[in-house]
């Protein structure tokens, strides 16, 4: 069957089979990057570089000629970089003495990233990623095109990457805030969505222990005390001088705790704009695009077939209000990418009906939620709690020997780790019919993550110790770019059991054709 003629590339592309250039302020950009990566060094250059009794001209010289030879390696970048379209691949050359040729194949490319920040807008550029499966780097990283280049590669690979029945005309000139009109939305958030994300979310407490951190590592240890025992100071002698009395002091003191609280919450909220803004999943021709963020705008798409595993979570705030989280693992990128590489939430905080309807609308042939789960035998539960049932005694001991009887409160843990423990057996649970297998677990934060038997790559049964004593087993699923938050295992099933569902899966993915 003779194959039908390649799409014919949008005016706004340059000729195909000819090799081109990135944009001409590309360099700058590459130079800021690399700026940002040794900033540290080149300050620390500057500030200690003019102490002893070296001559002020030379201190200032040697950061001023590191600058210069980062322009110049950025220049050289940008000259040596070239790009050629092909109709069935990408052609990437690189390098300046040693050169490097990458063909990147359409069909291969799992993920497409269109990524803007302020400088990007300013410029009218974008920033593209191509990701393909299982690279910890991406494939191509062209840095940077024009905005409405960006967008027409990323249609003519999404477009090329798919059946060719299915390959329809490619547009221009669209904008990296706008669907085009074939693309059908699925999910939008609204900014109130957005804020009650922030609200529910804990990334302004990570932020304030990440920078304590920071402000610990790089400041003196001698200054940080100082400091501490100075603000302690002073603010015990103005609430003294209030003489609020026992009440007063500790109504000072929750009336702190609560602006604190409603500090970290904000910052929350802020973090959580700034990445979620205008929040966008919409599907076009069998591919799921992702656009995003406030200041800096990501456009992030995966075609359906590429996505190896599927994760929904709660919380027990998100519980109260009737929400979840939907995340999906795909074959591109790799353990060691950042967050923001490569499409990961398909939904980052809807209804449980939202949820849920998504999963039915992209993946039709799946009965979702299953209609029963299968328990997990309850023996053995306070083995989920072992950590603590060996750790929380010996800190009661050390409490004792250093403050007395105060000391064993600390075993008031225990009693909450047991309880903790057993709901959480108590919910475990999993599922596996002719099309896919699903796992459950959690009590307080609660998760379901499942996987179509085609997208399942390999088997393992295994045995710890505990497991040969109790007469268990766990059995692990693997897929392709599986990273995501939990694992797709079957935990502590009787040994009988497992290796009976072992031998009903390896039976049918012997008779599957993977697909990823």
């Amino acid at each position: 069957m003779s194959q039908p003629p390649p799409l014919p590339l949008p005016a706004s592309l340059p000729n195909g089979g000819e090799d081109h250039r990135l944009h001409p302020w590309s360099w700058l950009f590459v130079l800021l990057m690399q700026l940002r990566h040794y900033f540290l060094p080149l300050v620390a250059l500057l500030v200690f570089g003019q102490r002893g009794d070296r001559d002020p001209m030379w201190a200032q010289l040697i950061p001023l000629s590191a600058i210069a030879a980062l322009v110049l390696v950025s220049v050289l970048q940008y000259l040596s970089y070239r790009y050629r379209i092909g109709s069935d691949a990408i052609t990437v050359r690189s390098g300046l003495l040693a050169r490097n040729r990458r063909e990147i194949p359409f069909a291969r490319i799992h993920n497409v990233e269109v990524r803007q920040n302020p400088l990007h807008r300013l410029f009218g550029v974008a920033e593209l990623r191509l990701e393909s499966a299982g690279g910890v780097r991406p494939e191509a990283e062209m840095r940077v095109l024009k905005l409405d280049q960006a967008l027409a590669l990323e249609r003519l690979v999404r477009q090329r990457g798919q059946a060719p029945q299915a390959a329809d005309a490619v547009t221009s000139g669209q904008v990296l805030d706008t669907d085009t009109d074939s693309e059908r939305v699925l999910l939008r958030l609204s900014s109130w969505d957005v804020v009650r994300m922030g609200l529910l979310s804990n990334r302004g407490w990570a932020l304030a222990i990440a920078a304590f951190g920071v402000l610990f590592q790089t400041v003196p240890r001698p200054v940080m005390d100082d400091a501490l025992q100075r603000g302690g100071r002073e603010a015990f002698g103005y609430a003294s001088h209030l003489h609020p009395g026992v009440a007063g002091a500790f109504l000072l003191l929750a009336a702190a705790l609560l602006l604190g609280w409603l500090a970290l919450r904000a910052l929350s909220v802020v973090l959580t704009l700034l990445r979620y803004h205008g929040f966008t999943l919409s599907e076009q021709e069998r591919r799921l695009t992702v656009s995003a963020g406030l200041l800096s705008r990501t456009r992030s798409s995966v075609a359906r077939r590429r996505i190896q595993a599927w994760t929904l979570r709660e919380g027990t705030l998100h519980r109260w209000f009737g929400l979840r989280q939907l995340r999906i693992d795909s074959a591109a990128g790799g353990p060691s990418r950042d967050e923001d590489r490569a499409l990961r939430e398909l939904a980052p905080l809807a209804s449980s009906t939202r949820c849920e309807q998504l999963v039915q609308h992209l993946l039709p042939q799946l009965q979702w939620p299953p209609l029963q789960w299968h328990a997990i035998p309850q023996r053995g539960w306070w083995r989920l709690c072992l950590g603590a049932l060996v750790l929380v005694p010996l800190l009661a001991a050390a409490a004792y020997w250093r403050w007395g009887p105060w000391g064993l409160v600390v075993l008031a843990w225990l009693p909450v780790a047991l309880l903790v423990a057993n709901r959480q057996m108590a919910r475990m649970g999993w599922y596996l019919d002719e099309h896919y297998i699903a796992v459950r677990g959690g009590w307080w934060k609660r998760w379901w993550r499942w996987a179509e038997l085609d997208k399942v790559q390999g088997l393992r049964l295994q045995r710890s110790p505990l497991d040969k004593l109790l007469g268990t087993s766990s059995l692990q699923l693997d897929t392709a770019g599986a990273h995501g938050d939990v694992a797709l295992t079957l935990h502590h099933l009787p040994q009988a059991q497992a290796q009976q569902v072992m031998e009903q899966l390896a039976a049918a993915l012997a008779r599957r054709k993977l697909r990823w």
